[in-house]
C-alpha cells in the first residue's frame, strides 16, 4: 500500500453543486479511477476512511454526496455508532430523500461524476470502477447499464431489491451492461432473499454478464460500515478481498 490522502470538494452537476471528497495516492500521479457510491447514511468520516484505504492501493476514489439535491452532508445527525433500531427517526428523515432520488436523476448525476474523473489529472486514462454499498451497489450497477463504455467493473456490497417485480428493477438492465460485475450479498438480508438472488443471475446470464455473486453467510445488511450495528469485521475483510481482486484484474 501506499499513503493516501483525501479533500473535499464539489462537483458541478445539471442541477446544482454535489459536496463531494477525493481520496488519491500522495504521489501526484494519475491512478484509476474508482466512484465510491455511498449506503443511505451518506458522507461520512466512516466512507472517507474506507476511500482513504481504497485509494491506498493505487486508485483515485470519488465519493460523491448523492443527496445534494437535499443538502449538504450529514443530511442528519448521525451518532458516532449507528443503529437504526435504536434511533428510527434517522430513517423516518432519509426515508423520502431515497425516495425522491429517481434512477433518472441518479443517472444524470453520474454522467457528472464520471466527466470529473475523466477530466481530473489524478485520473489515469480509461473507463473506471465501481464499489456501492446497500443502496449504493444498486446505483453503481445502473450506472453501469447506463455508461457501459465507461465502466470496466462494478462491486455491489449488501444492496438489496435488485431483482424486484418493478419495471425498473435493477436486473432488467443486465443486456446493457459489459463491465465485469461483484456480488456480495449478505446471508441474513430481508431485502434481498434467495429468489431475488436466483432471479438476478439467470438475468445475468442470460444477458452472458461477466460477473461473481457470493453469499457471505451469516452478515447482514451493511455488514462492511464500521460505523453501525450491522458491521462485521470477518465479512468487511473478506469484502476488502474480494474488491481489491476485481479492481486488480480489470483496472
Amino acid at each position: 500500500m501506499t499513503n493516501a490522502r483525501g479533500v473535499s470538494l464539489d462537483l458541478t452537476t445539471p442541477e446544482g453543486v454535489a459536496d463531494a471528497y477525493l481520496a488519491h495516492p500522495d504521489d501526484g500521479r494519475p491512478h484509476p479511477g474508482i466512484l465510491l457510491y455511498m449506503d443511505a447514511f451518506g458522507l461520512r468520516p466512516s466512507l472517507e476512511a474506507m476511500a482513504r484505504r481504497l485509494a491506498g492501493h493505487g486508485y483515485t476514489v470519488l465519493v460523491p454526496n448523492v443527496f445534494y439535491r437535499a443538502g449538504r452532508a450529514p443530511l442528519v445527525d448521525l451518532p458516532d455508532h449507528i443503529d437504526p433500531g435504536k434511533r428510527p427517526e434517522i430513517f423516518e428523515k432519509l426515508g423520502p430523500v431515497m425516495s425522491a432520488l429517481t434512477p433518472a436523476l441518479a443517472m444524470r448525476d453520474a454522467g457528472s461524476y464520471l466527466d470529473w474523473l475523466a477530466g481530473s489529472p489524478l485520473v489515469a486514462e480509461g473507463p473506471v470502477g465501481s464499489t456501492g454499498y446497500c443502496m449504493g451497489g444498486v446505483l453503481g450497477i445502473r450506472t453501469a447499464a447506463a455508461y457501459p463504455d465507461r465502466i470496466a467493473a462494478v462491486a455491489s456490497f449488501h444492496a438489496g431489491r435488485l431483482a424486484t417485480d418493478a419495471e425498473d428493477s435493477p436486473h432488467r438492465l443486465a443486456d446493457r451492461i459489459t463491465a465485469e460485475l461483484f456480488f456480495g450479498h449478505a446471508d441474513q438480508d430481508p431485502s434481498l432473499p434467495a429468489d431475488q438472488i436466483e432471479r438476478l443471475e439467470h438475468a445475468l446470464d442470460a444477458a452472458g454478464v461477466r460477473y461473481r455473486s457470493e453469499l457471505y453467510e451469516g452478515a447482514h445488511h451493511g455488514f462492511t460500515q464500521a460505523d453501525t450495528a450491522a458491521y462485521d469485521a470477518d465479512a468487511d475483510d473478506r469484502h476488502w478481498r474480494d474488491l481489491l481482486a476485481l479492481f486488480g484484474r480489470t483496472l
